[in-house]
């Protein structure tokens, strides 16, 4: 098929202009939004994911190509219809990625850098992992080559899913029409999934339609202002630190493993697992409560 556009640089002009329009607003209004050393490093964290996505697209796009050389279908790219399954295969890929993300600790050591950050504006969509694909993020998509999606669909959908995520990094807006509340991602429904408060914890894992939350038990509603973060912060702006501190976690937790059962704990229980089950009494108490 042809190259399709790379919109992903289309945007960024788009991004640079939203964050300055949302910081005047932080200044005139709602003063506490932005903070100069949280703001430097989201950005000098996305530098290095555009870095480090760039010298490992190559290696995606063969992967994926493999895969398609080996499908059990065609979905035709000029095809309107391939395109809307496309997209519906994207976003359920994403639901259970992001899903895992949160409950595995092994993708959490990549993921929490997203959440890292005390602050909720339009710079915090920059600040992105620079391990994704060592933690296999990717392995979420494998299935849509197969079934017939060509790779360079499957990597479209996923910049426009992305693009679509950055506008509900925003505390300017606080409610859409119920229409669309009730369809879509909305910045109400994302400052939920970013809160830590208890209630909002394991919440709106949603793309862009909020339609898997709703099917999977994993929705709620915004009642009260999160509060933005981890629920324990990790109190730096230094990006390495940002990027490598639940890695580092992990490895130490290996160190005092003292089974192979305790190894696998760390690795696939979900983030703060510990092997006298505290920590899962205490999951299962809260979703208990649900």
């Amino acid at each position: 098929m042809n190259d399709l556009p790379n919109i992903m640089f289309a945007a960024f002009p788009a991004f640079a202009l939203l964050m300055v329009v949302e910081l005047v607003y932080s200044l005139k209004v709602r003063g506490e939004l932005y903070d100069t050393r949280d703001t430097a490093a989201n950005v000098l964290l996305a530098m290095g994911n555009l870095a480090i996505a760039l010298a490992s697209a190559g290696l995606m796009l063969v992967f994926l190509s493999w895969l398609y050389a080996h499908r059990f279908f065609t979905m035709p790219p000029a095809a309107w219809w391939a395109w809307v399954l496309c997209f519906l295969a994207d976003d359920f890929s994403y639901y259970w990625f992001h899903r895992f993300s949160h409950e595995v600790r092994w993708f959490w050591a990549s993921h929490s850098v997203h959440h890292s950050s005390e602050k909720y504006n339009f710079s915090v969509a920059l600040r992105q992992t620079w391990t994704g694909t060592i933690s296999g993020s990717f392995l979420f998509w494998a299935w849509m080559p197969l079934l017939g999606f060509h790779p360079k669909m499957i990597l479209f959908m996923q910049s426009a899913s992305l693009i679509y995520q950055f506008w509900i990094h925003t505390q300017a807006i606080r409610k859409m029409p119920a229409g669309v509340e009730a369809v879509f991602n909305t910045p109400s429904h994302h400052r939920v999934h970013h809160g830590s408060d208890f209630d909002y914890l394991d919440k709106n894992y949603a793309g862009t339609l909020m339609i898997w939350d709703r099917l999977f038990g994993s929705f709620a509603l915004e009642t009260f202002t999160p509060r933005f973060g981890l629920t324990k912060n990790i109190e730096t702006f230094n990006p390495l630190r940002i990027a490598f501190h639940e890695w580092a976690g992990i490895a130490r937790d290996l160190r005092k493993a003292r089974s192979l059962s305790e190894v696998a704990g760390y690795l696939l229980q979900p983030p703060g697992w510990s092997p006298d089950g505290s920590s899962q009494t205490t999951r299962q108490a809260r979703r208990a409560m649900e």
